[in-house]
């Protein structure tokens, strides 16, 4: 068992920064983009989501490691994420259903943490001078020669690290597994054939599919169009996933070629990839949004979800097409700021070149970015984040039903009160 030591610890980020600590994960240097996750709870989902790939992850939550870690929660094999900081962590866990500590999870995994900074203070600071590059070391704490280093290690940016966490080959997700049986109603009859592209996707949303009556085939990023027509699914399927969308080239180019042939939903990388295979513009957010508290407001219901979100880039939504006034309350000017839109009660349409009318369905209340599109002539619509709550709140579970009810031919499929829907899947 790993217990508590003295081994000293180092993290240095690239404008100088620099902070001192104990090692709590594996020993060894990593370099990566540091960011900042503001769960109070749910450390396991969140250090396990392959969307993490190539990050340094602060955990805001002082404490961190308390219930231990639960192998079930897990959301990938794996932990793809370069390295943690805490302030506090937890050796000696209490909770019936924990296989391992996290410090020994980290250090059979071969990932460096730090425990013992003040993680507030780093959180404030990236909030102000935004995401850049870090070093965490366990085997180097001199400041000059990690400021080298982490100076000469590669930006994230530009690199398809969706690739590196992807499926090596198809397979078939017809399960349910017994995780959350004791609250959980079981899993509706299988009914549809869903593909789903893997670009880092999580456990829980495959489960969540499996929930709503889908058989899922996950197929690697780069799976050709035709590869996919021939399995003659219901819908498809794009999944979250780490990094810069632009790479992905390979799941943008088979996303055009399906479009309109099938039902398609999408969910944060996926949002954005569908995003740019029409046509969009992609920003990277100043320290992107990581956590289990994001308030967005649905436009057409009128109705707040309290979201789980990782991710560092976003859809700029007036890159889309131009406003259409009859469709967007007489407007014709797209406003500096999407929140506008949720004071008006308006979800705008834009009049996208190559794909029709395209409808903002969601909106950040935190930074008015867009966290929703619907396609208003093809059966396509996506999300910006995390709609299985893995970890986070369950007022999206409504979208997976949402899908359901897109692959039926329902122009209705996204007006579902989500008190109703959280509510049904309950014992």
């Amino acid at each position: 068992m790993n217990s508590k030591g003295e081994t000293p610890a180092a993290l240095m980020l690239e404008d100088g920064t620099f902070f001192q600590g104990i090692s709590c994960g594996a020993m060894g240097e990593t370099c990566g983009e540091i960011c900042f996750n503001t769960s109070l709870v749910g450390y396991v989902e969140s250090i396990s989501d392959p969307s993490y790939a190539g990050q340094i992850v602060t955990m805001t939550y002082p404490q961190i490691g308390n219930y231990g870690v639960a192998h079930a929660d897990m959301q990938s094999d794996r932990l793809h994420l370069r390295g943690v900081v805490v302030r506090d962590m937890c050796y000696t866990p209490s909770n019936f259903r924990s296989d391992e500590s996290l410090p020994d999870l980290l250090a059979n995994q071969g990932i460096p943490a730090i425990e013992g900074i003040d993680t507030r203070h780093l959180t404030r600071h990236i909030r102000e001078a935004g995401a850049m590059r870090a070093i965490l070391s366990t085997i180097d704490t001199d400041p000059v020669s990690l400021l080298e280093k982490v100076r000469a290690s590669s930006a994230l940016d530009a690199q398809n690290l969706a690739k590196t966490v992807s499926t090596p080959a198809s397979y078939s997700y017809d399960t349910w597994e017994i995780i959350h049986d004791f609250a959980l109603k079981p899993p509706q009859p299988e009914r549809y054939h869903v593909v789903a592209y893997d670009c880092g996707i999580k456990k829980g949303i495959l489960r969540n599919l499996r929930r709503v009556g889908c058989r899922v085939t996950v197929v690697p990023w780069d799976t050709p169009a035709k590869d996919v027509i021939a399995l003659d699914p219901d819908g498809i399927f794009f999944s979250n996933g780490p990094g810069d969308p632009q790479p992905v080239t390979a799941t943008i180019e088979a996303a055009k070629a399906l479009f309109g042939r099938f039902p398609i939903f999408g969910i944060c990388l996926g949002q954005q990839m569908i995003g740019l295979s029409v046509g969009a513009k992609i920003e990277k957010l100043k320290f992107g949004h990581r956590g289990g508290n994001q308030p967005v407001m649905n436009l057409r219901t009128r109705r707040v979800e309290i979201t789980a979100q990782n991710h560092s880039f976003g859809i700029v939504f007036p890159s889309l097409g131009a406003l259409i006034p009859e469709e967007s309350g007489g407007i014709a000017e797209h406003p500096d700021d999407l929140r506008f839109w949720v004071e008006k009660g308006i979800a705008p349409v834009v009049q996208n070149k190559s794909h029709g009318r395209i409808q903002l369905t969601h909106v950040n209340l935190n930074d008015g970015t867009p966290e929703g599109l619907a396609f208003l002539d093809a059966p396509a619509f996506c999300v910006q984040y995390h709609p299985e709550a893995g970890p986070g709140p369950t007022d999206s579970h409504y979208l997976f039903d949402a899908f359901t009810r897109l692959m039926d031919g329902r122009q209705d499929y996204l007006e579902i009160d989500i008190t109703q829907d959280r509510l049904a899947e309950w014992r």
